[in-house]
């Protein structure tokens, strides 16, 4: 049975964790190829419709990067940030999904390892979980190899 891949979605920050993205390639450092990074003007405007619409669509796992606390350009846009992923999580444990698949990273932007090192570690994080169970093609691919979905 081939090992899962999980989809991961990383909201990035601008101003922070998407120019450490950037560096990290820069540098070439190697991370896990399973991130779709989306950039956002800054951490503070992801809503809670949009991560909980991108579960919807079938990804495994979703993070939420961006400054360092005190370093946002819009000042408290990461602050907002991580009370909408908190929100979030609670909301993901109670419809059954699991909150440990949603979590916020402070990346600063001259972190190119911290962004290859988060990456790693949230992929390695839902690798464990096992596929979302919004995730079709993941739960086709377990029937069809006659395991069990949930």
């Amino acid at each position: 049975m081939p090992e899962f891949e999980p989809k991961i979605v990383a909201f990035c920050c601008r101003y922070c964790a998407y120019t450490a993205a950037d560096l990290a390639g820069s540098m070439r450092l190697q991370y896990s190829p399973n991130i779709r990074v989306v950039e956002m003007p800054c951490s503070g405007t992801i809503e809670h419709g949009l991560i909980l619409s991108t579960f919807e669509k079938g990804v495994d796992g979703v993070y939420i990067a961006g400054c360092n606390l005190g370093d946002c350009h819009f000042l408290k846009g990461n602050v907002r940030a991580i009370k909408r992923v908190a929100a979030v999580k609670k909301i993901l444990d109670e419809i059954g999904l699991g909150g440990e698949r949603l979590e916020f990273f402070h990346v600063p932007a001259s972190e190119g390892t911290k962004f290859a090192q988060v990456a790693n570690e949230m992929t390695e994080r839902i690798r464990q979980l096992g596929p979302s169970p919004l995730n079709k093609n993941a739960a086709g691919n377990a029937q069809k190899e006659g395991g069990q979905t949930a």
